[in-house]
C-alpha cells in the first residue's frame, strides 16, 4: 500500500516538498545494493553492445526479432562472475514490440513464465555506451505487468469510476432539458444543445490529449489528475451559470477536460494486462463508459422537479469530486516509459553516472510536443480517407452512438405523455441499458473465454476482421431493437414492449463496440 501511494499524486507532492524525505524509492534508501549486473556494465569497457539502431525510433519495427528469438540469453559476463552465468538475462521488453501483434503476443507468453521466479535481468549498452536502465528482475514489482491481481483490479476500479463519472456528466443533464427551456426561454432544439457539446467535446479532446499521454516524461498520470482537477473546478461555475451562452460554453469545456478517461483509460489498462487478459479489463472499462449516460437521468430524474434544473449540475461535482481524491491518493502510475525514465535519474544520482538512461529519454529525444499534436490531428483523418473498412467502422459506430444518446431525448416524448411517467421514473426506465450492458458483458466474455482466448492460444493471432464475428451476429440488434421500440411505443401497448426493444439495441451495441475496440487497434497496432 506504501508504494501505491507513494506512486499517487499526492505522494509525489509529498516526495518534491520533502525532497525526497518521505516515501523513497529503493535507490534512494541507505541501504539500496545496486544489481550486480549494473555495477559490472558500469566497470566494463565492452558487455553486451547492442546495435545503435534499437536505441532510436527513426529505425522501422522490422528489425524486431521473430518470435523464437524474442526473448534471448545473454551472454555470459565473465570469468569473475560465474555464478550470475546462468541467472542473468536479457528479457525482451514488450515496448520493444508493436501491439496487438504476434511478436507482442510471443514475448508474454515468454513474460508470464519467467514471472514465477525471480531472474535478474542484466542491462544491456548500446554502441555509444549508454547503459539501458530497464527492471532489476523479471519479477520486479516496479512493473505494472507484475502488479498483484488486487492492486490491478483497484486501478482498473479507479479508472471506471472516473470514467463513469465523466459519462454520466453527460447526460445527467437532461432531466433539467424542459426547466432551462422556461428559464432561459429557448426552444427544445437550443436546450439539448449543452449534452451534444459535453458529447462532442470528450470527443475532440481524445485527439489532444491522447498522444500526450505517451510522452515518456508526462506519462499518464499528469494528464488524468490535471484535466479532471479542472473538470472538477469548472463544474461549480457551470452549475452557477447565469445565461444560456455561458451554459454551453462551461459544459463544452467539461466534456473536454474530461476526455482523458477516453483517450488514455484503455491505455492504462494495456499498461497493466496481457495482450490475452486486457480483453477482460477493457469490457469493466467500456461498461462504465457505456452504462454511465444511463446512470444520468436516473441520478438527476428525482431531484431536479424539487431542487431545480441546477441540481442535476451540482451532481456532477458530488459525483467526482470524492473520485478526484481518491485517484489523487491512490492511483499509481503505469506507463512504463515514464517509470523507467525516473528510475534511471535516480540511478544516475545514485552512482553519478551520466551513462545510464533509460530507452524511453532516447526515444523521445526526437518528439516534438507540436509534432506529436499535429501527427495526432492528421493521422486519424488520412487512415479514414486512405482506408475505407476504418472509414465504414468510423460512421458506424458514429450512427449506433449517436442513436443511444438520442434516447436522452426520445425517452421523454415516449413515457411522459403517452404512459403518464414523471421525470424521475422516465429516468428509472433507462436502467434497461444496465440490463442490457450486463447482458453484453456475459456475451462478449463468453466468446472471450470459451473461442477467442482459446483460439489464440492454438493458431496465434488471425486476421484482424476475425474478432468482427460477433458483431456480425449482432448487427442485426440494433434494427430489431428499434423497429420494437417504434412499433410498441403506444399507449395501447404495455411500456415494458418498448423497453424491451431499448434493450435488444444497447445489447447488440455494446458488443459491437467491444469489437471494433479491438479490430482497430489490431489493423493499426502504431
Amino acid at each position: 500500500m506504501a508504494d501505491l501511494f507513494r506512486e499517487a499524486p499526492i505522494g509525489q507532492l509529498i516526495r518534491f516538498a520533502s525532497g525526497n524525505k518521505y516515501f523513497q524509492y529503493p535507490e534512494e534508501k541507505p541501504d539500496f545494493q545496486l544489481p550486480e549486473a549494473y555495477n559490472t556494465a558500469l566497470n566494463s569497457l565492452s558487455i553486451h553492445q547492442k546495435p545503435s539502431h534499437i536505441s532510436s525510433t527513426s529505425e522501422s519495427h522490422s528489425d524486431i526479432p521473430s518470435p523464437p528469438q524474442a526473448i534471448e540469453r545473454e551472454k555470459s559476463l565473465g570469468s569473475a562472475n560465474d555464478d550470475l552465468e546462468t541467472a542473468l538475462t536479457r528479457t525482451k521488453s514488450r515496448e520493444d514490440t508493436q501491439q496487438w501483434t504476434e511478436n507482442r503476443l510471443e514475448i508474454e507468453r515468454e513474460l508470464s513464465l519467467q514471472r514465477t521466479k525471480s531472474v535478474p535481468v542484466a542491462p544491456t549498452k548500446t554502441a555509444d555506451g549508454t547503459i539501458l536502465v530497464d527492471w532489476y528482475t523479471t519479477d520486479d514489482p516496479a512493473n505494472p505487468q507484475n502488479w498483484s491481481r488486487g492492486k490491478r483490479a483497484f486501478v482498473t476500479l479507479q479508472i471506471c469510476l472516473y470514467t463513469f463519472a465523466v459519462y454520466s456528466g453527460s447526460a445527467i443533464y437532461t432531466s433539467s432539458t424542459l426547466e432551462v427551456m422556461s428559464v432561459f426561454n429557448v426552444n427544445a432544439t437550443a436546450a439539448s444543445l449543452p449534452l451534444a457539446l459535453y458529447v462532442l467535446a470528450y470527443g475532440i479532446g481524445p485527439l489532444f490529449f491522447s498522444p500526450l499521454s505517451e510522452v515518456p516524461i508526462i506519462g499518464r498520470n499528469p494528464m488524468y489528475m490535471i484535466t479532471f482537477a479542472l473538470f472538477v473546478i469548472i463544474s461549480i461555475p457551470t452549475a452557477l451559470a447565469k445565461s444560456f451562452a455561458a451554459l454551453l460554453v462551461l459544459r463544452f469545456l467539461q466534456g473536454f477536460l474530461g476526455s482523458p478517461c477516453l483517450a488514455t483509460g484503455g491505455a492504462t489498462m494495456q499498461d497493466m494486462y496481457s495482450l490475452l487478459k486486457l480483453p477482460y479489463a477493457m469490457t469493466f472499462w467500456v461498461s462504465a463508459a457505456y452504462c454511465g449516460p444511463s446512470f444520468g437521468p436516473l441520478l438527476s430524474g428525482f431531484a431536479v422537479p424539487v431542487k431545480g434544473w441546477r441540481w442535476s449540475l451540482w451532481e456532477i461535482v458530488w459525483i467526482s469530486a470524492p473520485i478526484l481524491i481518491l485517484m489523487l491518493l491512490c492511483m499509481p502510475e503505469t506507463s512504463t516509459p515514464n517509470i523507467l525514465l525516473r528510475r534511471a535519474a535516480r540511478l544516475r544520482k545514485l552512482t553519478n553516472n551520466d551513462r545510464l538512461r533509460a530507452q524511453s529519454e532516447i526515444d523521445q529525444r526526437s518528439l516534438k510536443p507540436s509534432a506529436v499534436l499535429i501527427d495526432a490531428l492528421i493521422k486519424p483523418l488520412q487512415i479514414t480517407i486512405k482506408d475505407p473498412a476504418i472509414a465504414f467502422v468510423n460512421i458506424y459506430s458514429s450512427i449506433v452512438y449517436g442513436i443511444y444518446y438520442s434516447f436522452f431525448e426520445v425517452f421523454p416524448l415516449v413515457y411522459g405523455p403517452m404512459y403518464g411517467f414523471n421525470i424521475g421514473e422516465t429516468g428509472v426506465v433507462f436502467l434497461c441499458v444496465l440490463v442490457a450492458c450486463a447482458i453484453g458483458i456475459v456475451t462478449y466474455a463468453s466468446y472471450l473465454y470459451f473461442y477467442l482466448v482459446p483460439d489464440i492460444l492454438a493458431h496465434g493471432l488471425r486476421a484482424q476482421e476475425h474478432r468482427l464475428v460477433p458483431a456480425l451476429a449482432c448487427v442485426f440488434g440494433p434494427v430489431i431493437g428499434l423497429f420494437l421500440f417504434a412499433w410498441t411505443a403506444d399507449p395501447s401497448i404495455h411500456w415494458i414492449a418498448s423497453v424491451i426493444g431499448i434493450t435488444i439495441y444497447a445489447a447488440a451495441g455494446f458488443v459491437i463496440f467491444q469489437c471494433i475496440f479491438v479490430y482497430v487497434p489490431l489493423s493499426y497496432p502504431t
